[in-house]
């Protein structure tokens, strides 16, 4: 047993099943492997095909928000102006209102005074000399 040859092939046989076991132990590991792959291939080819035209199509998306922001923007600022135009006029309504109020106010107290002055008790006419002497007769 002391035989170094004897144990020198020992030692190669037991290289060699060791080394046997490994590649019959990775051979379905590297089936695995290589499956996973191809699935990777196939989904980076997918990935090249699909994920432009989605970028571009986001891309798009975007512009188009944007333009529908400037348009809705655009919108308010008109709605306010419009506001603002409303607001305005209704002011100026207003004023012309209240010139119309103190007109018609000043107008009616200028008929109630004409009125007055008009109906007002009227100093009966003095009579006359001669129609005063005959009456004193």
């Amino acid at each position: 047993m002391s035989d170094p040859l004897f144990w020198l092939g020992v030692s190669l046989l037991l290289v060699a099943v060791s080394l046997t076991a490994l590649l019959i132990m990775a051979i379905p590991t590297l089936t695995e492997l290589s499956n996973a792959a191809r699935s990777a291939q196939k989904l980076f080819d997918t990935l090249e095909r699909e994920v432009p035209p989605t970028l571009e199509s986001i891309r798009l998306t975007g512009l188009e928000l944007s333009e529908l922001t400037e348009d809705i923007n655009d919108g308010v600022k008109s709605a306010a102006d419009l506001v603002k135009q409303v607001e305005d006029n209704l002011s100026n309504t207003q004023a012309q209102v209240s010139r119309l109020r103190q007109g018609t106010r000043r107008l009616s107290l200028g008929f109630q005074a004409a009125w007055q002055t008009w109906h007002r008790d009227r100093p009966q006419p003095k009579p006359s000399l001669t129609k005063r002497l005959t009456d004193e007769d």
